[in-house]
């Protein structure tokens, strides 16, 4: 007995065997776009952005912008190489964790090659030092947009959409990927600066202001937003959040924007009743006196309006609009432009929520008005993009939000709309998503309803 033991335990050992070798990785480069259907070339592929943290220096004189980006990240894939979206600036170094790193700028990519490949789900951190003088970008959908400078103050802008933080800091520019933000802006003494999320401690030497504007929200890139410039700046607290409005001083103190943007915190509150809660540990707005900025647009925590929405008196209808995109757009984001129906069409019907609330026409009777009047032949669900901001998306995409509650009832419907918010705060969302999410809600498959409201071209039944 204890032989044949013995020899079994030989025998187990002789078959003993080398564990297989581990294969290693093969790094390729990531893509040089997101791959949306819309805008293939925006973004990029290859990594996923954790935060962007600017630090830089504008002399409004010159015009010129330069400083260091710090980038932190995850790779999504064996990675090579990869690109951050930068138009028209030039850069002068690059690290990756601390290691120079090859790049290159080919149009408004810059190709990135670190020293050594980066594994996937491994974390790292590129600094890019750049600097130029930055200018604007134009598409067909929105017009002039990114960096727009006044050549008579110096002051500046940096706004837009789909596209517009290319124009100052390298960036993976669409809005899958979103990413927290902090800015430190040094400019002259005298001279404002306006961003995102919560303001920070400034300093001053040298005859030299550094602003500080944090936003720790994830956010899509196209709603960061810095302006430069004379302002009058009013910072106050509104349900525990700085609130920080701030208003050309080319424009009244006491005009119709700056009565417009006083009520921010009320129409939020509203808002609130409506959407669930505000989802931002910020809040705000900026108008500016820029002729090339004709919109208004949902910048994170702090929207900016063009003065041409108050140049015949109050509207607070607009604010009720881009503060809507605080839940609609910018904490629920887009995983696709073509979604875009989901942003305007809750903001839109934000405005006829607002107005009832305020005694003016109830959401029904501006419902019944552009039904009985709209063009069926444009439909949202799918606009192209050059009609990104179409009357479909905003008026069509409006009626569905309306056409949707009168199917479900009001309590199905806001309670819909509230777990939506809820569920995908901080997140991105498709239109897909929304149809299984209603349908849950309403017991039973819309597809077809949201079929004829979103993308027919002939006029859908009224509810």
């Amino acid at each position: 007995m204890r032989v044949w033991k013995y020899g079994l335990v030989l025998l187990l050992a002789g078959c003993s065997s080398t564990p297989a070798p581990v294969p290693l990785p093969v790094f390729t480069p990531g893509a040089d776009g997101a791959g949306d259907p819309y805008y293939p070339k925006y973004g990029n592929g290859g990594y996923d952005v954790g935060g962007y943290d600017l630090a830089l220096r504008y002399d409004p004189s010159a015009g010129r912008l330069e400083g260091t980006a710090t980038i932190t990240a995850t790779a999504t894939q064996d990675l090579s190489r990869f690109n951050l979206d930068l138009d028209g600036l030039g850069v002068t170094k690059v690290t990756v964790d601390g290691t120079a790193a090859a790049s290159t700028t080919e149009a408004a990519e810059l190709v990135i090659t670190p020293a050594a490949g980066i594994p996937k789900g491994t974390g790292f951190t590129v600094v890019v030092d750049y600097g130029g003088t930055p200018g604007p970008t134009r598409n067909d959908t929105l017009g002039t947009s990114g960096w727009l400078r006044d050549g008579d103050s110096g002051g500046a802008v940096a706004l837009g959409q789909p596209e517009s933080a290319s124009t100052w800091f390298p960036v993976n520019d669409h809005p899958s990927d979103k990413a927290t933000f902090q800015l430190a802006m040094t400019v002259p003494d005298g001279v404002e600066v306006i961003s995102n999320g919560v303001p920070g401690p400034k300093e001053t030497a040298d005859g030299r202001t550094t602003w500080r504007w944090t936003e720790s929200s994830p956010m899509a890139s196209y709603l960061a937003t810095v302006v430069i410039g004379q302002y009058r700046i009013t910072e106050s607290t509104h349900a525990g959040r700085p609130m920080v409005i701030a208003v050309p001083e080319s424009m009244p103190a006491d005009g119709p924007a700056a009565e417009s943007l006083a009520r921010t915190g009320e129409i939020t509150d509203f808002l609130e009743t409506q959407f669930g809660p505000y989802p931002f540990a910020a809040n705000g707005g900026v108008v500016v006196d820029e002729e090339r900025i004709r919109y208004a647009l949902e910048t994170q925590s702090r929207p900016v309006y063009g003065n041409t929405f108050f140049l015949t008196g109050e509207n607070t209808g607009v604010v009720a609009h881009e503060l809507a995109h605080q839940w609609f757009g910018d904490s629920v984001a887009l995983a696709r432009w073509q979604d875009i129906w989901l942003n305007e069409g809750f903001a839109t019907y934000a405005e006829w929520l607002w107005s009832e609330h305020t005694g003016a026409q109830t959401a029904q009777q501006i419902f019944d008005r552009r039904y009985s009047g709209f063009n069926w032949s444009e439909a949202p669900g799918d606009p192209t993009p050059k009609r990104l901001f179409g009357n479909a998306v905003y008026q069509r995409g409006g009626m569905t939000v309306h056409a949707l509650r009168k199917t479900l009832g009001d309590e199905a419907f806001f309670e819909l709309v509230k777990s939506w918010t809820a569920e995908h705060r901080d997140g991105n969302v498709t239109t897909d998503q929304f149809i299984k999410a209603a349908s849950a809600a309403a017991g039973r498959d819309l597809t077809p309803f949201f079929n004829a409201w979103l993308t027919a071209t002939t006029k859908p039944p009224k509810p």
